[in-house]
């Protein structure tokens, strides 16, 4: 199942070089997964009920083309390895600009947490369902061409 949101960005998702900043990246792809966990019926109270919550152990960032404050871009979530239950996953997201020209790839590695013991956790089956749902994504890599003004993925 596709996921994918639109986002307006912000004037203060700039940096003094007049494009959107690195860290606001990140945001984007914590922001298009709340929203699909979200739209899986897992809101922030129904994750507080459950005593669970999504945490990050790595992220990264491929930067392909700049963005700009006046862009509205898509980012989607695709599906990396996660474990049959769903209690570590790999997210990859997808961040296009208005002409649908692919300006980021962000790689996430997350799991679950116990918010009493604070120790890793299972999270529902529902969970698990919703990220084995995802189209299958890869992680991105830059492979230099014979045009040294672009990268191409591998």
């Amino acid at each position: 199942m596709k996921f994918e949101i639109k986002i307006q960005i912000r004037w203060a998702d700039a940096d003094p070089n007049q494009h959107v900043r690195h860290s606001a990246y990140y945001d984007y792809g914590a922001h298009a997964r709340i929203r699909f966990f979200q739209q899986h019926g897992f809101t922030a109270k129904k994750l507080n009920d459950l005593n669970i919550g999504p945490i990050i152990f790595k992220e990264e960032c491929s930067f392909i083309k700049e963005l700009h404050s006046d862009d509205e871009i898509k980012v989607n979530i695709l599906k990396g390895e996660v474990n049959e239950d769903g209690s570590r996953w790999v997210l990859h997201h997808e961040i296009f600009n208005q002409n649908n020209i692919k300006c980021a790839q962000i790689s996430t590695q997350g799991a679950w947490i116990d918010l009493t013991k604070r120790k890793l956790s299972n999270p529902p089956l529902q969970i698990a369902k919703a990220l084995h749902s995802l189209p299958d994504g890869d992680h991105y890599l830059y492979r230099k061409s014979s045009n040294k003004n672009s990268a191409k993925k591998q």
